[in-house]
């Protein structure tokens, strides 16, 4: 028993700032961050949520799949951005949809979460607790970004990612995940939630704060070796995938990675230059747009691949249907 993706959805905010709105505000260019970065627009929140945008993605997901609310027995949100502590965004998600039957629980695992989450939908179908998964990655992360700090701001936009998975026979993949809490220090956030004064909380360390170079050489080392990782395990050649599907970070950690493990760049599709990073939502959000436009074929096998914040990484092959 396995569980494969029916369907997909995404939502993006309305609201698109450029990079010539982010030169307002902090000294940079919008050449400056395309040449480092591939970045050139984001998505930003205005009246939506990280709850709103996790309910149109699903919306558009259980569409997509032909599944009704009714019909999904667990639902996973992948968010370090929620607008709500209690309920869980997937609590609120099982609200709107009509979701009754649902299981619901949120995961904080950062840019490695839309992997973690489908990992963890996979184990729940395979092993018969569960028949039908909706997993959503969903970010506000605006809401974090410190605007004034060039090495984040630049990065970072909003958005939510979904898919509705079902259990069907056939083989399961096993995945491959790691994390080093040693090395966090490299990408943290202090939690807004905790006893000090007020004026404190615009401290820079209330919002995002990131070792772009510690990041940058951890992500090229460590994606490459959990794919290979993943390969092997599965017993499975790299010439039988046809997509790697990454956490879209930063168009020079994704060319990296392709020169590493000696793969066409073809193969390693990327959309963060319209959505920035989106942390848990970016794979997401690319599976869907790649559903959308028929990229992705039947019987297709496909590396999914997270990195970030813990530090944590990860990589999962699926096979499309």
């Amino acid at each position: 028993m396995t569980g494969i993706i029916c369907g997909t959805g995404s939502y993006a905010p309305s609201y698109i700032m450029d990079n010539n709105e982010i030169a307002s505000m902090v000294e940079t260019s919008d050449e400056w961050i395309r040449e480092r970065t591939g970045v050139a627009t984001r998505h930003i929140i205005k009246d939506e949520t990280t709850v709103s945008m996790a309910c149109e993605a699903a919306k558009r997901a259980l569409d997509d799949g032909g599944v009704k609310g009714e019909e999904v027995d667990l639902i996973i949100v992948s968010t370090i951005s929620s607008n709500v502590i209690l309920p869980c965004t997937a609590c609120e998600v099982q609200k709107e949809l009509g979701a009754m039957n649902a299981t619901c629980f949120d995961m904080s695992a950062a840019c490695s979460g839309f992997v973690l989450a489908y990992n963890t939908a996979l184990a729940y179908l395979s092993g018969g607790m569960y028949k039908t998964a909706l997993i959503i990655g969903s970010e506000s992360l605006s809401n974090l970004t410190n605007w004034k700090d060039r090495g984040t701001c630049i990065l970072f936009g909003d958005g939510a990612g979904a898919a509705v998975m079902r259990a069907k026979e056939g083989r399961m993949y096993l995945p491959v995940t790691h994390s080093d809490g040693m090395k966090g220090k490299a990408l943290t956030c202090l939690s807004r939630h905790t006893k000090v004064s007020p004026e404190h909380m615009t401290d820079p360390e209330y919002y995002m704060q990131m070792d772009g170079q510690a990041v940058f050489k951890f992500a090229v080392k460590k994606v490459p070796e959990a794919v290979n990782e993943v390969l092997e395990k599965n017993h499975i050649d790299k010439k039988e995938i046809a997509w790697y599907i990454m956490h879209q970070a930063n168009r020079r950690i994704v060319e990296a990675v392709a020169k590493r493990l000696d793969e066409p760049i073809e193969k390693f599709p990327m959309n963060l230059q319209e959505y920035g990073n989106t942390s848990s939502a970016s794979i997401g959000i690319l599976l869907d747009e790649m559903k959308r436009d028929k990229r992705l074929k039947s019987g297709q096998k496909i590396v999914i691949a997270g990195f970030g914040a813990g530090l944590t990484w990860g990589a999962s092959v699926m096979e499309w249907m």
